[in-house]
């Protein structure tokens, strides 16, 4: 377990360099194939009034002069040991890990990031406690009554929620209990969870059901498929011929197989939101990463767009080796090694 547990981690981190490089290509050599140069890449950071001496001097401060592969060693030497920014009238110290410094903004991306990751967080792990106890409770309970009344209605509930994007159910649910029945806030504000819980909670309650049904309906299909292909295999039947208890057979025989498949998806969904559930975040007006990613776009801050790219590909890695090792308690027949 040890073992595999350190070959993991050194892959991950072999994976999130080339992410970076990857990532580090897109925004700076890729428009420089379309046949932008570095004043053109260094405009972006300076007035409108600017002219071409002061945009020429800006490339050349912001380094963007420099070999590709110079500029990504300095992106790198900032993650690992801190760096500094020359922003024309002062020097900014950035220390590791350092993602990046918007000459637009005039702030650093790290101290940025931190400050709306618990939103984020907050956001993604109470809508994953809802989707995961409502849509698997959901598929067991179909596959064990298939064909019943309660099996075509959850489907079909299911079926909408699946069809249904956030901005929609997001916008329709801040109207008819926001505005209309005044039950929860608008939005656009966040109480921290240290600062008073139930606050942190009843200000979430909304997003968090929007962004489940979202899911819930996913996990509860899924779950429905898993539980009848498992229920006619043979050592089911070899299970209930012994005389086990109903319940024991579907707990321990049943839904462990069946949950092998909802722990990966789950892994991946809970790590893609943790790098920002943008349009949820956005219907909401929460001051999430997601939110502060579409900000970043509409102002082309590329460096903020940069580092909340790497902290999503972190989140998906962690939680990528967090299913691996989960599927030996799941499912007794994987063994890692």
């Amino acid at each position: 377990m040890v073992t595999y547990i350190i070959r993991r981690l050194i892959a991950a981190v072999f994976l999130l360099v080339i992410i970076s490089m990857v990532t580090f290509a897109i925004f700076f050599l890729v428009p420089r194939l379309a046949g932008a140069s570095s004043d053109t890449l260094a405009s972006r950071y300076v007035g409108r009034a600017a002219g071409q001496e002061q945009i020429h001097q800006a490339a050349v401060r912001l380094g963007l002069t420099d070999p590709l592969y110079v500029q990504y060693g300095r992106f790198v030497k900032g993650v690992v040991a801190g760096t500094t920014y020359d922003t024309g009238t002062t020097v900014v110290k950035c220390p590791a890990p350092c993602l990046g410094y918007s000459f637009i903004t005039q702030n650093e991306i790290t101290p940025e990031v931190l400050d709306r990751l618990p939103v984020t967080m907050s956001l993604a792990a109470g809508a994953a406690v809802l989707w995961l106890v409502s849509g698997v409770a959901t598929g067991v309970l179909s596959a064990l009554r298939k064909g019943s009344v309660f099996d075509r209605a959850a489907m079909s509930i299911a079926l909408a929620g699946v069809s249904l994007p956030i901005f929609f159910t997001g916008l329709l649910s801040l109207s008819i209990f926001s505005y209309s029945l005044r039950w929860f806030p608008a939005g656009g504000t966040y109480v921290p969870l240290a600062e008073n819980p139930l606050q942190w909670a009843y200000h979430l309650v909304l997003p968090w059901v929007t962004l489940a049904f979202l899911y819930s309906a996913t996990y509860a299909r899924l779950t429905r498929a898993g539980m009848l292909e498992t229920l006619g295999e043979d050592y089911v039947r070899t299970a209930r011929a012994k005389g086990l208890p109903e319940r024991t057979v579907i707990t321990k025989h049943v839904l462990r197989s069946t949950m092998t498949p909802i722990v990966t998806i789950f892994g991946l969904d809970l790590g893609l939101l943790l790098g920002g559930a943008i349009l949820t975040e956005s219907a909401f007006s929460l001051p999430g990463l997601g939110k502060y990613t579409v900000d970043a776009i509409d102002a082309s801050d590329l460096p903020k767009i940069l580092g909340v790219t790497l902290v999503a590909a972190i989140f998906i890695i962690v939680a990528n080796l967090v299913v691996d090792l989960v599927y030996a308690l799941v499912d007794p027949r994987v063994r890692l090694s």
